[in-house]
């Protein structure tokens, strides 16, 4: 009983940490200048990562950052960094990269709610495209999206991900030629 007290405390201390102390400021928009980065995820940050959250509208449309990164935990092509914006999180990415095989996804893209619309997102896929590009035989990056309204449709078509036909699972599948 006292390893389950011990645990439940744990978590409820771990979870008394609000994202607003996690950040210094708002940072700026991307047309304000603000300047976003692809960091890694380290034991400094990783608690910041998995707090992070999306609107609850969209909570249906991409899973949270802990099941991302616990999956990253058993996949070895999996690739993924927190989303920074002016030295702020604001994000996550996780892409599936299969050198051998030439098969590159964007396994996972999120944008905390409170840093959207501010171009965080696409600055931050615009810089994986161009990661991608450099990877061996890169020909195209796929995505998978869950269909709906305030999903992640429109923003994937606007960077250029056009629709393959394909479903996987409830994801439709969209690729970028490169």
């Amino acid at each position: 009983m006292a390893m389950n007290e011990s645990m439940d405390e744990t978590v409820a201390a771990w979870a008394e940490v609000t994202l607003d102390e996690d950040r210094p400021g708002l940072p700026r928009s991307v047309r304000d200048g603000g300047h976003v980065m692809l960091d890694a995820v380290t034991a400094d940050n990783v608690r910041s990562v998995c707090r992070l959250r999306v609107a609850r509208a969209q909570r249906r449309f991409v899973a949270p950052n802990a099941v991302s990164l616990a999956e990253a935990l058993f996949e070895p092509k999996a690739w993924y960094r927190a989303i920074t914006a002016d030295g702020v999180l604001v994000g996550f990415v996780m892409l599936y990269l299969d050198e051998a095989e030439a098969r590159y996804y964007l396994w996972r893209l999120m944008i905390g709610e409170g840093f959207q619309a501010l171009g965080f997102g696409r600055a931050a896929v615009l810089q994986i495209i161009e990661h991608v590009r450099r990877l061996p035989n890169a020909s195209e990056l796929t995505v998978g999206y869950v269909p709906g309204a305030e999903g992640p449709e429109a923003f994937y078509a606007h960077l250029g991900f056009e629709p393959t036909g394909e479903i996987d699972g409830i994801d439709v599948v969209a690729r970028l030629r490169l």
